[in-house]
């Protein structure tokens, strides 16, 4: 081919998607996106900002004036660093907020599909496979049993802060509440696409995935 791969990589919270896209990334040789950031950092400003997260209008004129940048190892929004900002509780509710608002969907979709016009990238989040890039060169849904997602999301210090670890019952009740959401909006549902390759990653390691989606990729190459 002629560019790298698209490589979509979609599924619900906890099922280990940053972690896989990444080390994808990195064999592949391509650049990583992580889709929900923007959402999150969206959330951030407005919150900051004191917009209401159902102001439509309000919240998507705030994302199409806002400079974001998102990496592996810094999410900035405006200039602001808020890499570890976003990843708490109450911005996992905020994002899920923000990414009901068909408007802001638009701008941020549009953003989306220009950083991966020209290929030689994994994009990982809810809709790249069916809405983003719906001609993904790969498309890979991840998914787990609720309680597996629940450990994960526990386990994880990004998620669960630097003072203490959330309790398992917390996780699972904010995770059930994001997949109801996700999956009820109207704009972009969270499903996977009908030529998903689907992998339960329930009982499998990070590099038991890793080398199945790079399997799958590079039978695309």
């Amino acid at each position: 081919m002629s560019r790298g791969l698209i490589v979509a990589i979609d599924g619900p919270s906890g099922v280990g998607k940053g972690t896989i896209a990444r080390r994808v990334a990195a064999r592949l040789g391509y650049r990583h996106v992580d889709t929900g950031a923007m959402y999150r950092a969206v959330a951030w400003a407005a919150a900051n900002a004191g917009i209401p997260l159902d102001a439509e209008p309000r919240v998507a004129q705030l994302a199409a004036a806002a400079t974001i940048h998102v990496s592996d190892d810094l999410v900035e929004i405006n200039g602001h660093d808020v890499t570890g900002a976003i990843r708490t509780p109450d911005i996992d509710r905020g994002a899920s907020a923000v990414a009901r608002l068909p408007a802001v969907r638009a701008i941020l979709v549009e953003r989306q599909r220009a950083l991966g016009a020209g290929g030689a990238i994994v994009m990982e989040g809810r809709d790249i496979g069916t809405v983003v890039f719906p001609a993904a060169d790969v498309k890979v849904y991840l998914d787990a049993a609720p309680e597996e997602r629940a450990r994960r999301r526990a386990a994880d210090p990004a998620h669960a802060g630097h003072a203490t670890r959330l309790l398992l019952a917390e996780v699972a009740a904010e995770l059930d509440a994001r997949d109801r959401a996700d999956t009820t909006r109207q704009s972009s549902p969270l499903m996977p696409a009908a030529d998903a390759h689907v992998i339960d990653t329930t009982g499998l390691s990070i590099d038991e995935v890793t080398k199945t989606v790079l399997q799958i990729a590079g039978s695309r190459q």
